[in-house]
């Protein structure tokens, strides 16, 4: 269970979140929408320790991550929208530096894990410069996932994929979920959006709960509590 309570972060005198409440259950994929510059990707940094929170609290299996920040590392996975990845170095030394247990265990999830699923396999010699932006993206999830979590933090998974890679990423995600996987994203997607248990708009530094069954102008609306 991922739950987090009244998180607050300005910048300066700018109040970006002002009390977020969200609670996310194992098998959920929780999706999270707004306009630009609404503060979508701060609360993700947030939820993946990468920022830190001006108030609130994080518990994720009954422990407190704001309290205990070197835990987050234990229960949270973070593909940001920019790639984290090393371009000069190859696939295989990429996973290898981000990977929790060693290289044995890096092996076997080339074998049977996250990085088998996504494809990376007959990549690993490949120099992370010559991949596709896509393969990037199957990357950093597979980096992301080495410390096996069970909460994935996801920050537009699919922006400027091809229809291939989605559809990759897209299988993972679901696999993720079936086995008690936690997932929160932020997506402009509407197939992507389709994944989610729960949907929420943030406006106005809060998350507001809207239905799932959505159209492109609807949501829009939503982003403005216009009258649809």
């Amino acid at each position: 269970m991922l739950e987090a309570k009244e998180i607050r972060k300005s910048y300066g005198r700018r109040e970006i979140l002002r009390g977020v409440d969200l609670k996310a259950g194992p098998g959920s994929c929780l999706g999270i929408v707004g306009s630009n510059g609404c503060g979508k990707t701060t609360l993700l940094s947030i939820l993946a320790g990468a920022q830190k929170a001006d108030g609130g609290s994080l518990i994720v299996d009954g422990e407190d991550l704001f309290a205990h920040p070197g835990k987050f590392y234990d229960y949270i996975a973070y593909v940001p929208q920019e790639n984290p990845l090393i371009p000069e170095l190859t696939v295989r030394d990429n996973l290898s530096l981000w990977y929790k247990g060693g290289r044995k265990r890096m092996e076997e999830d080339l074998e049977h894990g996250p990085a088998a699923m996504l494809g990376l396999r007959p990549m690993c010699g490949m120099l992370v410069s010559r991949l596709s932006g896509g393969m990037k993206k199957r990357l950093s999830l597979a980096c992301a996932l080495s410390n096996h979590a069970s909460c994935l933090i996801m920050d537009e998974p699919g922006a400027a994929l091809d229809l291939e890679c989605k559809e990759a990423i897209r299988q993972y995600l679901q696999a993720y979920m079936q086995g008690g996987g936690i997932v929160v994203l932020t997506s402009h997607e509407m197939d992507e959006l389709s994944l989610c248990s729960m949907l929420y708009v943030l406006r106005e530094g809060r998350l507001h709960q809207i239905g799932r069954e959505q159209t492109a102008s609807s949501l829009i609306a939503q982003f403005h509590n216009r009258d649809q």
